[in-house]
């Protein structure tokens, strides 16, 4: 499989980073020329720029556990999550995350000393360090951030409500702690999907049998809902919209 710019998926390739050249692995179709801030395809990985970046690499491994040990011996709390070069050597990136703000210039400091790179520290939050550590979602596949995403958008709680997920904190957040990116990858077809649907609480009545009762669970996805008899009689689970009708007093029953 080519990508538009006929780099075969999987082929390493320079890109135009976020902070500048770095190499990268095709995962899909490139994007068209000019449609992104950043991640660019400059042209095939060469076997010298494999090799420096192997290098590069190396080198930010070390000067991370260096810039660790620094941060103990000062009493620091601060976590360095990665140091990352830029493919040309030319700047530096500590990525870290601290509760509060702290007084850094001492390890900029210790850094300077060991590199002749400029230097850039940057505080990241969970989601970052979630995308640069990398691991497994509940999905059992690498975590989107890791995989794909280079930008994050908001996620609600209000996203797993209209997909009628059980609002489980534990099942909703991603290995970062926070609400699942993936939360919002259907929620626009969902909402869509949810406009030809009652709302909970609704009254409804079936067309054939004129049995009458509550709106109690939503599934867009198959254009169902379950009913609960008047009075608590009776259960219809997966009842199709089609086979329903409101009922006379149901204008204002419903409820999100």
């Amino acid at each position: 499989m080519l990508t538009e710019n006929q780099h075969p998926v999987n082929s390493r390739v320079v890109v135009q980073g976020k902070r500048g050249p770095e190499v990268a692995t095709v995962r899909g179709a490139a994007q068209p020329e000019g449609s992104a801030r950043y991640g660019m395809i400059l042209r095939a990985a060469t076997q010298e720029d494999l090799s420096d970046w192997t290098r590069l690499e190396q080198a930010g491994e070390d000067l991370k556990w260096f810039l660790r040990a620094r941060a103990r011996d000062r009493a620091l709390p601060v976590k360095i999550v990665a140091v990352e070069f830029t493919l040309d050597g030319s700047l530096v990136t500590v990525s870290y995350s601290a509760e509060e703000r702290l007084e850094l210039s001492h390890l900029i400091q210790d850094l300077r000393e060991q590199t002749k790179a400029r230097v850039n520290f940057v505080a990241i939050g969970p989601r970052e360090q979630a995308q640069i550590i990398g691991a497994l979602g509940a999905c059992g596949r690498e975590n989107c951030s890791s995989n794909h995403l280079q930008e994050f958008a908001p996620v609600s709680i209000r996203m797993a409500r209209d997909q009628q997920l059980p609002l489980n904190p534990e099942k909703l957040s991603g290995p970062c702690g926070r609400l699942l990116c993936c939360l919002q990858y259907e929620h626009t077809q969902y909402v869509d999907l949810l406009k030809e649907m009652p709302r909970k609480n609704a009254r409804v009545c079936h067309t054939e049998s004129g049995a009458c009762g509550k709106v109690i669970k939503l599934h867009p996805l198959t254009a169902s809902v379950d009913v609960l008899g008047e009075d608590g009689a009776g259960y219809m689970q997966g009842v199709a919209l089609s086979a329903l009708r409101p009922a006379k007093d149901s204008a204002q029953s419903g409820k999100d």
